[in-house]
Parts: C-alpha cells; sequence; structure tokens
C-alpha cells in the first residue's frame, strides 16, 4: 500500500506565526495555517489539523461504509459523512483532540433503518482512520434516508 505526504512550513512562534500546509502526494493544493485562527470560532480562511483530520476521517469513514453496505447485500446510492474534530485543553496541559462527532446520513437500496446502523457502526470500529484515533471519543449519528 502506498505512504501519502504532506508538509508544512511554518514560521514564527505559535501565537504570532503561520505557515502553509502542502498536500504533497497528490499535489491538490497548498492551504494557509496559524493558531489564532486555529483557536478561533471562525477559521478565516486558514485550515486545522482539526479541519484535515475530519476531511480524513469523513472520506475513509465513507468508504468503509460503501464496501460494509455491499458485504450486507446494500447497493449504497449516496451517503455523506460529516465529521466534527472538537479542540479543547488538555488537562495534562496544552491542548488535545476532545472529541469526534461522525455524522451519516444516506440513501442504500436494500438494506433497512436497523441493518443501515448496523454497517455505520462497524464502519465507525474498521476505518483505519477511526483506528487510528482511538484516544479520542468518536460519536455516531446515523440514519437511513
Amino acid at each position: 500500500m502506498p505512504t501519502r505526504t504532506a508538509r508544512t512550513a511554518w514560521n514564527g512562534t505559535l501565537e504570532e506565526g503561520s505557515g502553509q500546509v502542502e498536500l504533497t502526494s497528490s499535489k491538490v493544493g497548498t492551504y494557509d495555517v496559524s493558531f489564532p485562527k486555529r483557536a478561533a470560532e471562525d477559521a478565516g480562511g486558514t485550515t486545522s489539523p482539526e479541519e484535515l483530520i475530519a476531511a480524513a476521517h469523513s472520506s475513509c469513514y465513507a468508504m468503509q461504509f460503501s464496501a460494509l453496505a455491499a458485504e450486507a447485500g446494500g447497493v449504497p446510492r449516496g451517503i455523506e459523512v460529516t465529521a466534527d474534530v472538537s479542540l479543547g485543553p488538555d488537562p495534562a496541559g496544552g491542548f488535545r483532540l476532545t472529541g469526534i462527532a461522525l455524522t451519516v446520513r444516506g440513501e442504500v437500496e436494500g438494506l433497512d433503518a436497523d441493518a443501515f446502523k448496523r454497517v455505520a457502526e462497524q464502519a465507525k470500529a474498521g476505518c483505519p482512520v477511526s483506528k487510528a484515533l482511538t484516544g479520542v471519543d468518536i460519536t455516531l449519528d446515523a440514519q437511513l434516508d
């Protein structure tokens, strides 16, 4: 299996500095990062590690869900996955990820609501990004459309 790479160039202190994160493997873009904007409600045109984790988690989960739905006899017609990743203070000092809320909605032909929820839970447990984030509380809200 391949290895994927991202690179960040940073200048300055945490509070006054800024940087750019480059999605090196795909070459799809370079994005600004800044701690003050990371810690603010309005990201102001910058991304953050939490947003990048949310993107990784939602896309990984969607792939895992579609594979498991097919294994369960369903035909995924369309699913939408949102991952909300929260940052907060760490009691041990600094910051930590305080939670991830996964929401999945979808149309899967051949699965009823109970089967959809079972597949959703299995996908949460089996998604490689979920596995990598086992130290974070991950919740799931799954509903068949």
